[in-house]
């Protein structure tokens, strides 16, 4: 707009005023931003992220380097070894959705185009032959820079309108695909979760079924968890039985702690829901905000869920699994009492272990690269960071194939019987005694139940 120069010389002339004391320093507007905690940065809408408790740059934390725990007596045979990742890369349009987890995360460190760097170079450090993600939902931006690397992959979107899934990726040059297979458990009504199982030859000699999951979070909802656990042993095990009996590796986020009833299911191959309240099935959630349940009642529909039956209330499954963390004890300050690591994913509301490897018969595990200290995650205040793309870390672990004689047939098949009638005669004491032994190692909090 023009200056009225005709107006300004009717307007009577000002009383002077006298001069402010002029401060030395900041302005007292710049000392009022950086010390109001009431302060909210403007909404910018080209910007997809914004954490207003973040001004300006963040502090950097140094992540100490991760190392390899190697088993004493480790039967590698060179070609026969084969390495797998598991990897929850943290879906874009979940941190879009869900700010309140990553308050302490600068918006920087939020977004795509930085974590996605930082996750391809975190997998590309490791090189694992076998590399199973979680929440893909920007599944070219991955696949272009790992099919560069000689990958191949096989992707498999959550249904209804979910935009995020489970990608499997495999080194063509070493690994042929025989099989392919995927779980969508909206077909069984156990929610929008999808689960692949994959059948590979290794070197054009060994065979394996590889699974790869990601199981509903919700805490509450533990009879759907339960079913979806038990629903992928099941179907792992028909497929390595229809090609004679090959080994099994299940990698994933099973949204379960090591204390949690669900790891129990996994571990010993049974669990009488009778015993357990289902919103408790997962661990120790929602005891810091609600105490403990009271055991409730489960429904016909809840009862057909976790078990398969409407009558039945103990959930099996035919797999002797171990897991390839616990068996191999890393360092004391990264491991619980069950040997898993004490943390494998740090936001907001939650610190503790929800990603695994199991494996069965026919393999050993020879090594597995060991997590970070809690001391070094705390630091970080939360995932991710400017040095780690997601709010998981990586799991991998590597894999050698046994061969099996008759003795070892009949030795496991008597191991088997023994293990069934100890745990026909176990007592649900001792389990929970040591559930509230290590709940304090494994922090999660909750109040979604999405």
């Amino acid at each position: 707009m023009a200056y009225n120069t005709s107006r300004a010389r009717l307007s009577p002339p000002a009383s002077p005023a006298a001069p402010r004391p002029r401060k030395r320093g900041r302005s007292p507007s710049a000392a009022v931003w950086c010390a109001s905690s009431d302060y909210v940065a403007p909404f910018e809408p080209r910007r997809r992220w914004q954490n207003p408790a973040w001004h300006g740059r963040a502090p950097q934390t140094r992540v100490p380097s991760r190392q390899w725990i190697v088993a004493d007596e480790a039967s590698t045979s060179g070609g026969d070894a084969c390495t797998i990742m598991s990897y929850n890369i943290l879906a874009d349009t979940h941190a879009g959705n869900h700010p309140e987890l990553y308050l302490h995360v600068p918006w920087d460190a939020m977004r795509w185009d930085s974590r996605r760097r930082l996750i391809l170079r975190e997998i590309g450090q490791w090189d694992s032959d076998l590399v199973c993600l979680q929440e893909v939902d920007k599944l070219r931006g991955i696949s272009e820079d790992m099919q560069k690397r000689g990958y191949k992959c096989s992707f498999k979107r959550r249904t209804w309108d979910a935009e995020d899934g489970c990608a499997t990726f495999w080194k063509s040059g070493r690994l042929r695909l025989l099989e392919e297979d995927s779980i969508e458990f909206s077909e069984f009504n156990l929610w929008n979760n999808v689960a692949q199982i994959l059948v590979f030859e290794l070197s054009g000699s060994q065979k394996f079924v590889l699974g790869n999951i990601h199981v509903l979070f919700s805490p509450k909802r533990g009879d759907i968890k339960l079913g979806q656990i038990r629903m992928l042993l099941e179907k792992a095990n028909a497929l390595a039985e229809k090609w004679d009996g090959i080994p099994i590796v299940l990698a994933g986020d099973f949204n379960c702690t090591p204390d949690s009833a669900l790891y129990k299911f996994l571990s010993t191959m049974k669990l009488d829901i009778s015993l357990h309240d289902r919103r408790q099935l997962s661990g120790g959630l929602d005891n810091s905000e609600f105490g403990f349940y009271e055991l409730s009642r489960w429904s016909a529909a809840e009862v057909r869920n976790a078990t398969g039956y409407s009558n039945g209330m103990v959930a099996r499954h035919p797999l002797k699994l171990s897991s390839s963390y616990a068996i191999l004890k890393g360092n004391s300050s990264n491991r619980g009492d069950h040997g898993e690591p004490l943390a494998t994913s740090f936001h907001k509301k939650f610190l503790g272990t929800v990603d695994y490897l199991w494996y069965t018969r026919g393999l050993e595990c020879s090594r597995v690269l060991d997590t970070l200290p809690l001391s070094a995650l705390r630091r970080t205040r939360g995932l991710p960071t400017r040095e780690m793309g997601s709010d998981h870390l990586p799991i991998v672990a590597e894999f050698v194939f046994t061969e099996r004689t008759q003795d070892d047939s009949e030795q496991e098949d008597e191991s088997e019987e023994e293990d069934e009638s100890e745990q026909d005669d176990e007592s649900e004491q001792d389990y929970d005694s040591a559930q509230k032994a290590t709940t304090s190692k494994h922090i999660y909090f909750s109040d979604s139940d999405d």
